[in-house]
């Protein structure tokens, strides 16, 4: 009885935590600042990237250094359906598809490689995608660029611009999260987890290695696609220079160092990617690559599995002090037992100074 009215008493501290964030997201954009809201609004559109990546090599194992290519891919899906009058669900569904369908189509062939050679594979999809979109003008509008606007504030809602795409964003966000923590913690999750393992593992317990591979970049790819989405509503514009090979490997890192095979980690991944670069921009803007590199290489070495296992490693620290300073061996300090050998010493030498007097 006491562990059951344990365990109640905990699932309703999550339902009541959780509720209470849902209730801060929702009220905090009609009392936030318009830059604070586009911040908050740039770490959900990045979250949502890291958490398919996330899904792909921190769950799977896989590894995949393109993933920027299918948020851009996304993003022009989202430009071209939005400036021929596509209805905006149609648009998001394209967003997520396409990506999602060429996703497969490179995981047909990658998933069979393994290491350096699936590396390749993911590197090349932007350094191709940067000049093919250039050269696709009709479509991507070429080195300039495209625009599309289609997150303004409508007239009924009463809201401006900044709060209307946080609700958008919000809405894909919490749903892709669900989508993702549903997935992970499934019979699919656990297949992930047994493929990272062992593959031979896997394969003797009927789980196919390929299939699994497959489905999980396919995943990562969709997501992609809607981060694309999320990055259009939010900028409103998109470019070759979305598709960088540079924002693929920042993608990675904040993956990384929010903690990799993790749900929120992801979350922590996406306001690594928005905040860090800020810092290092203020702090000196010559020297940003060298802070990244730095600051990548002291989470890794202090928190090797990310910024999410900081609560983790805080308690566990704590518990181990507290057990040492427990123990019967171990008296408090200011027992007779810590005294200095110099003070017991003089001890000694003044009782028999006073037997000698006596």
């Amino acid at each position: 009885m006491p562990a059951m009215s344990s365990v109640l008493a905990n699932k309703s501290t999550r339902v009541i935590l959780i509720a209470v964030v849902a209730i801060a997201l929702v009220v905090a954009p009609l009392i936030l600042p318009a830059f604070t809201n586009q911040t908050l609004v740039r770490i959900g559109v990045y979250a949502v990237a890291v958490l398919g990546l996330n899904i792909v090599m921190g769950y799977t194992g896989q590894v995949n250094l393109g993933q920027i290519f299918f948020v851009g891919l996304g993003a022009y899906v989202t430009a071209y359906g939005v400036n021929h009058d596509w209805n905006i669900i149609l648009v998001f569904v394209a967003a997520c598809v396409v990506p999602g369908l060429v996703g497969l189509l490179v995981a047909l062939a990658a998933a069979r490689l393994g290491g350096l050679a699936i590396a390749m594979v993911t590197i090349a999809l932007p350094i191709v995608g940067v000049p093919l979109a250039k050269r696709l003008d009709e479509f991507t509008g070429g080195s300039q660029g495209t625009s599309a606007r289609f997150t303004d504030a409508p007239d009924w809602s009463g809201l401006y611009n900044d709060q209307w795409q946080f609700y958008i964003v919000l809405l894909v966000t919490a749903a892709a999260f669900l989508l993702g923590r549903s997935l992970v913690r499934g019979k699919y999750g656990r297949a992930f987890g047994v493929v990272r393992e062992n593959e031979a593992v896997a394969a003797s317990m009927g789980i196919s290695p390929y299939r699994t591979k497959v489905l999980a970049f396919t995943v990562a790819s969709i997501f992609g696609g809607a981060s694309g989405f999320l990055y259009l509503a939010a900028v409103q514009y998109t470019s070759p220079e979305t598709l960088s090979f540079g924002h693929s490997i920042s993608l990675v890192a904040a993956m990384v160092i929010g903690g990799a095979g993790s749900i929120a980690g992801a979350l922590i991944g996406g306001a690594y990617y928005v905040f860090v670069p800020q810092l290092t921009n203020a702090i000196d803007p010559n020297l940003t690559t060298i802070s990244q590199g730095a600051i990548l290489l002291v989470v890794l070495f202090l928190l090797p599995q990310g910024l999410v296992s900081l609560p983790r490693v805080v308690r566990r620290l704590f518990r181990r002090r507290t057990s040492r300073s427990s123990l019967p061996g171990n008296p408090p300090q200011n027992s007779p037992v810590h005294q200095p050998a110099t003070d017991a010493a003089r001890e000694g030498l003044e009782k028999t100074e006073r037997q000698d007097r006596s």
